[in-house]
């Protein structure tokens, strides 16, 4: 039996990545018919669909009531975003970090994490009962009330990035022009594979972490999250391989936002997440990790390779700890 739910976990991965990799494909190409920027399409387009997983995993288990996954898996993605995938892009080749991303994007990401701990856990963190409880003893909310706020943001972020794309239009004839026709059909058929393959992969993620004695926000936390962010990793360490390492930052940057304030607010609207304490030390841990990552970019407007080896350290060590726990 477990074997059988062993497969289908792989299967639900496989049918993720090909899926986000046939949207990514579409959506770009539509992108490019209509002359949106580069930049752009990396913090939208690019991050939408390599996030999709993630949207298919956290909305099912909230449907499902498996709220530990929804929340881990947002956390754990982000932190498997900055550290690993940037990481291994920057050990690669130095990655370098546009104006835009530093002055606007970074900042939101930081704020926002600083923001969604603040309003989940003030009342844990500020009494301090966190620290005296079991990492699986509750210690906040994420109450719909968060959760469209969150969603409200989001819709302000994206207005600001059409307005910017409107103001800086892309005159360049770059990539391959494919026919309208074919972009819809790409899209159309990349999320059908993306919704199927999130059911497959919250069902038999429960039921393995039921049968090994895990907690949901363990597996949340590493298999379920690292699984979901492989397309950010592929696409990342693909435009770096071609030298177009500017991009890897805009599709992690713009996944971790999209992750927060989309995915992460449609959730809590669907059904509350009750929080954890583990949940709360995460939490700490991507803030800490967002701003460590926001000040290497800010010095020398990129990230070099000795970060980057830093980086991937830091997260083998997270995801020690992580099952130590």
């Amino acid at each position: 039996m477990m074997i059988m739910y062993g497969f289908l976990l792989v299967v639900g991965f496989a049918a993720l990545i090909k899926g986000a990799d046939w949207f990514v494909d579409g959506s770009s190409a539509l992108a490019r018919n209509f002359r949106v920027p580069g930049v752009i399409i990396g913090l939208t387009i690019v991050a939408l669909g390599t996030s999709a997983p993630e949207l298919a995993v956290s909305t099912s288990a909230a449907l499902q009531g498996a709220n530990e996954i929804a929340l881990s898996n947002v956390v754990g993605s982000n932190i498997f975003n900055l550290l690993c995938v940037l990481g291994v892009c920057a050990v690669i080749r130095t990655v370098p970090v546009e104006e835009g991303i530093l002055k606007r994007d970074f900042p939101l990401s930081v704020i926002v994490t600083a923001l969604v701990l603040l309003m989940t856990c003030s009342a844990s963190i500020l009494s301090g009962s966190f620290l005296q409880g079991k990492m699986e003893d509750r210690a906040g909310i994420v109450n719909r009330v968060t959760g469209i706020v969150l969603l409200a943001v989001f819709i302000a972020y994206i207005i600001l990035l059409i307005y910017d794309a409107k103001k800086h239009p892309d005159t360049e004839e770059t990539g391959e022009m494919i026919p309208l026709w074919r972009c819809f059909l790409l899209i159309a058929v990349g999320l059908i594979l993306i919704i199927a393959g999130g059911q497959a992969v919250v069902y038999s993620a429960k039921v393995i972490a039921g049968a090994l004695g895990m907690t949901e926000t363990l597996i949340g936390l590493t298999i379920v999250a690292v699984g979901t962010s492989l397309p950010e990793l592929v696409t990342s360490i693909v435009a770096a391989r071609k030298g177009e390492a500017g991009l890897a930052v805009g599709n992690v940057v713009g996944s971790n936002i999209f992750n927060l304030l989309f995915i992460l607010g449609i959730s809590s609207a669907i059904h509350p997440i009750a929080v954890n304490v583990a949940s709360v030390f995460d939490m700490m841990i991507l803030l800490v990790v967002s701003i460590l990552t926001w000040a290497f970019s800010v010095r020398g407007k990129s990230i070099r390779r000795t970060e980057g080896v830093l980086m991937v350290f830091f997260y083998i060590t997270d995801m020690v700890f992580a099952v130590l726990r």
